[in-house]
């Protein structure tokens, strides 16, 4: 491997912050992301992730935290800027899916989607974002989903909220490209996560993976090498884009 590809993914030094960090894509971008010599800060709501922090080693962390409460998002990120001195990339991973048809969907479901998909993405970015200005540079991958960009039957929350992700993460990307910090989104396809497996087990998943030219669902490892790619210093001219990584579901 080249020097400059060496360079450009050691990320030794580095400090992230994963929403959604204790399991699925989050996990995945935390593991890659420790893989290239990065610390981690984990944060979801499942008091679980402490442990999943310290299966990663002992210089990460896992946070517990509601991210539908703009305060607690603030506190948590300022006390991991605080136990790392710096704050390099964010990966906004968490998120929720309720699946019914638009004439059945309560104002429940709709701002409770809402609320962690776009409301806590965009409230985590803006806290990190504080911080990286201060240090001139940062990196910020927002989870979106094919969903943003094609209707899909019973998601009429997920996908309005994951279409406004991707409008939002245009414009901090925007905004914020003066300061050294990109951001961008990655929309992917079903992923095989553990609770995407038992979402999609048998004939329902074998019809959906039909949809798909590929003819399979995503795996959480292929995300995660799309975010650190976004994330690495072979990406600082790519910011304000929605990267797909569909199998080809939606170019038909």
């Amino acid at each position: 491997m080249s020097g400059f590809l060496n360079r450009a993914f050691d990320l030794k030094g580095r400090c992230a912050v994963i929403t959604g960090g204790g399991a699925g894509i989050g996990l995945a971008c935390a593991t890659l992301l420790v893989e290239c010599g990065a610390r981690v800060a984990l944060i979801d709501r499942d008091p679980g992730v402490e442990a999943v922090a310290v299966n990663l080693g002992s210089e990460h962390l896992g946070l517990v935290a509601d991210l539908s409460r703009p305060d607690q998002i603030q506190t948590t990120i300022n006390s991991i800027a605080t136990r790392f001195g710096r704050l390099d990339f964010l990966v906004n991973s968490a998120g929720v899916v309720f699946l019914d048809k638009a004439l059945n969907v309560t104002e429940q479901t709709w701002d409770t989607t809402l609320d962690i998909n776009l409301k806590a993405s965009f409230f985590v970015a803006q806290a990190c974002a504080r911080h990286m200005i201060e240090q001139g540079c940062g990196r910020i991958v927002n989870l979106a989903s094919q969903a943003a960009i094609v209707g899909l039957d019973q998601h009429v929350a997920y996908c309005a909220s994951k279409a406004a992700v991707v409008g939002m993460t245009k414009v901090l990307a925007m905004e914020w490209a003066p300061y050294g910090i990109t951001v961008n989104a990655v929309s992917p396809t079903i992923v095989e996560t553990a609770l995407g497996k038992k979402a999609w087990a048998g004939e329902r998943g074998e019809q959906a993976k039909k949809q798909i030219p590929v003819g399979r669902f995503a795996q959480p490892e292929e995300v995660a090498g799309l975010v650190l790619y976004l994330l690495s210093g072979v990406a600082h001219m790519v910011t304000g884009e929605n990267v797909v990584i569909d199998g080809g579901y939606s170019i038909q």
